[in-house]
């Protein structure tokens, strides 16, 4: 962790801080810009149409990622602090980490929706009766990336 004591010290120390934060700037979460299912579908067409629902061809919305946002956007600004802190500001090493740990969050999400419950039609084509997960190529492709 970055010490200063002495004014004499203060200036340098903050110009490494300053070099250190700009290695990175963006932590890009999700379903991102290539990932597709073999046909060429984009995951990220069927995780929003999964997450905001179809009702004309009658596909409910399943609010896993939304949901996800809304419930842990409040702990992500303190856990970046204390990743920036504990990784003597290093601003790329920091967003890996967040990165990789919404990542996780997504995916747990993903895995705990249930509602609502799937169709009987949709539990017998695919054989069981969690929703958002058939082939398990839109949890898989749940990726980050720091820019």
């Amino acid at each position: 962790m970055a010490q200063v004591s002495g004014g004499d010290k203060a200036g340098p120390a903050l110009v490494t801080i300053g070099d250190s934060l700009a290695t990175a700037k963006t932590v890009k979460v999700g379903f991102l810009a290539g990932a597709t299912y073999p046909d060429g579908t984009p995951v990220a067409m069927v995780a929003a149409i999964q997450d905001f629902g179809a009702p004309a061809v009658g596909i409910p919305p399943r609010p896993f990622f939304r949901n996800m946002v809304a419930k842990k956007k409040s702990e992500w600004p303190k856990a970046i602090g204390d990743l920036l802190k504990a990784n003597d500001y290093d601003a790329y090493k920091t967003l890996e980490q967040t990165g990789a740990a919404i990542k996780g969050q997504l995916q747990d999400s993903i895995v705990s929706t249930n509602e609502p419950p799937l169709k009987p039609a949709t539990i017998a084509r695919k054989g069981f009766s969690k929703p958002l997960i058939a082939s398990s190529h839109m949890i898989n492709s749940v990726d980050y990336e720091v820019v």
